[in-house]
């Protein structure tokens, strides 16, 4: 093992499967030399060549829409879309022909590809720049979709995306992208629809995804001060989701808050939520469930407002706390 950053994970994971597939290429806007919005394509141009790191037009609905249709025909291409925000103007391609044309052709069509963007806040790109639209997408069948939250899941979850035969929506936190952990140098795969508990616990779990793991950690590390015992799972994947592990820590501890940085109304915590609500875990609980996540306002470009927008350590210290107590 050695350490690499988020960002070299998922290149590494790309450059293997292209020197092991040809039939893999990935295409966006300014990956070529540039190496896209945020380098995780640079360099690679130099060992692949122009014909398989691809530089397109600023549109994202071609982009898309060129990514189907080379999937349709047995390549299996990775399209990078600068930001998640842009995912808006790909909805057609991805909601109506992506996630569709499998069923539509009876299963003799198939539709390999990986949609892979940079979400989330904290980087001061204000609104328009710095959604969490993750759950709009689970709520396509037909569409997987991926949030890891290390390098280690990233490398891992990127090949499993990579190799599968239907469409993954892969989101990449943007601030994800220089944390570090453990990466073995050979290709490996981790199943998509399978949790991973960051940290194991016995008093309050918390299911936390993209960036927000971090920062649960960071809570749950302050909160063993205080003889509070935090479990933190991570779902890796919303689609398939990883039900199972979450409703057996539930019932370990008796108590969950779901944490992420996308709105709260309509946010994916709603369905975690009603997972434990309708299964044997709820009578195992002995607070209310909770549901800490971003407000219901655009992303602000002021420092401070974006930070008082979304979750922090000191937020889910509190909401523990709260929950300890039954509150």
């Amino acid at each position: 093992m050695r350490e690499l950053t988020y960002l070299e994970a998922v290149r590494e994971a790309m450059s293997q499967e292209m020197r092991s597939n040809e039939d893999v290429f990935i295409l966006g806007e300014d990956i070529g030399v540039y190496g896209g919005a945020f380098g995780v394509t640079r360099g690679m141009i130099e060992e692949f060549g122009p014909e398989r790191i691809r530089n397109t037009p600023i549109s994202e609905a071609a982009i898309s829409g060129t990514a189907i249709g080379a999937a349709l025909t047995g390549m299996r291409p990775i399209l990078e879309l600068q930001f998640s925000d842009f995912i808006t103007i790909a909805m057609d391609n991805m909601v109506n022909q992506a996630a569709k044309l499998r069923y539509m052709y009876g299963g003799e069509g198939k539709v390999p590809m990986v949609l892979r963007t940079p979400a989330g806040s904290g980087t001061g790109a204000a609104a328009q720049h710095s959604q969490s639209l993750e759950a709009w997408m689970t709520h396509v069948p037909g569409l997987k979709v991926v949030q890891p939250s290390t390098a280690y899941d990233a490398k891992g979850l990127l090949k499993a995306a990579i190799d599968d035969d239907n469409p993954v929506v892969f989101y990449e936190h943007k601030l994800c992208y220089r944390t570090k952990s453990d990466v073995p140098e050979e290709a490996y795969s981790i199943p998509l629809g399978k949790a991973d508990i960051k940290r194991k616990g016995s008093d309050v779990t918390i299911v936390a995804t993209a960036y927000m793991v971090h920062k649960s950690l960071q809570a749950a590390a302050e909160l063993e001060k205080e003889g509070i015992d935090v479990e933190v799972v991570d779902p890796r994947t919303l689609v398939p989701l990883d039900e199972e592990t979450i409703i057996e820590s539930v019932k370990k501890t008796g108590k969950l808050i779901v944490v992420h940085e996308a709105v709260k109304r309509g946010g994916f915590g709603g369905e975690i939520a009603s997972v434990i609500a309708e299964s044997e875990a709820f009578d195992y609980l002995d607070a209310p469930i909770k549901r800490l996540a971003g407000k219901a306002v655009p992303i602000p470009y002021n420092p401070e407002l974006e930070k008082a927008a979304v979750p922090q350590v000191q937020d889910i210290i509190e909401a523990v706390k709260e929950t300890i107590k039954g509150v």
